[in-house]
């Protein structure tokens, strides 16, 4: 019995190492489209024009695009280009690739992010797929053209899926290890006011998201993947700070946080957007989290940070 192939595009990071190792535990043949293809499995490909890595997407079961530059930077003009062409056009050629198919993939699930809803503050209700406020600064306007990418592809015979995606907790990659090393240090404090909403995802319940949405064949559309209990900000720093103690604590008013993001290249945005977001379809459909509170996320993940 042949395997079911999987192409994972953009696969060489954080997300697409877990979920590599995750899908050929399951009997999965995972074929990686990389830039730099390096060890056995992976096929070069530039995100951008067709070539021969299109034949690998051939009957596959599913093509899963994680591609994509970090946001973890300054946005200037460069970097804005940069963030916005490595989505679009790395869906555009996915779409054009399947489309050519004689026997197209499956399923395509295709990354976009849980940053595409408003700051959402304190009284307004969560984010739900359904009644969600789609945003309209740099990072919610790079989602809304990454989703219309995907919907533009011309592939009737594929089922499609929009992953808006959390931060995703893991101890290996991400966000989470950056976090750990500044609470050890005292930076485990409100950042900003503390008041604003953090969406998460622990990376197994990541991994075991994509295989439920896989095996749901009436599932298409967006889905929001996240916790069912997002938390604030302090809240979330309170646990950090719970399980490291450290000696002192130092402050975090927005204007220092300004300075640090401009020495350190990057940007505010990624600690001081409110981003408050469940997963409505997934619950519907019967998806049960591993982790659904964040204390239990980090009580598996920060042992392992050691």
């Amino acid at each position: 019995m042949n395997q079911p192939l999987m192409i994972l595009a953009g696969g060489t990071g954080f997300l697409g190492r877990h979920v590599a190792k995750y899908f050929r535990q399951l009997g999965y043949e995972v074929i990686t489209l990389t830039r730099h293809a390096r060890r056995f499995g992976e096929i070069a490909w530039d995100g951008r024009t067709l070539g021969s890595w299109a034949a690998s997407l051939e009957g596959a079961a599913v093509v899963l695009n994680l591609a994509g530059k970090s946001v973890d930077c300054r946005y200037n003009a460069v970097n804005k280009y940069a963030i916005t062409r490595s989505r679009t056009e790395s869906t555009r050629v996915l779409g054009e690739a399947i489309a050519r198919c004689h026997n197209p993939p499956a399923v395509w699930l295709n990354s976009s992010t849980a940053t595409i809803y408003q700051h959402t503050e304190d009284t307004q209700p969560a984010n739900t797929e359904m009644t969600g406020v789609i945003g309209r600064d740099f990072s919610e306007m790079v989602a809304q053209q990454w989703e219309a990418e995907f919907w533009l592809a011309q592939v009737p015979h594929t089922r499609r899926v929009a992953l808006r995606t959390a931060i995703v907790l893991g101890a290996d990659g991400g966000a989470l290890p950056v976090m750990a090393r500044l609470a050890r240090v005292g930076l485990c404090t409100p950042q900003g006011n503390g008041q604003q909403w953090v969406s998460w995802l622990h990376v197994a319940d990541f991994c075991r998201a994509v295989e439920f949405l896989l095996s749901r064949p009436t599932l298409e559309g967006t889905v929001n993947l996240c916790a069912p209990q997002p938390l604030r900000n302090h809240e979330f720093n309170a646990l950090l700070n719970q399980y490291y103690q450290p000696r002192w604590h130092l402050p975090q008013p927005q204007w220092l946080l300004e300075l640090g993001a401009f020495l350190l290249r990057t940007e505010t945005e990624l600690i001081l957007k409110s981003r408050k977001v469940v997963p409505q379809r997934l619950q519907e459909a019967g998806f049960q989290f591993n982790y659904p509170a964040c204390e239990l996320a980090l009580a598996d993940l920060l042992p392992q940070l050691g």
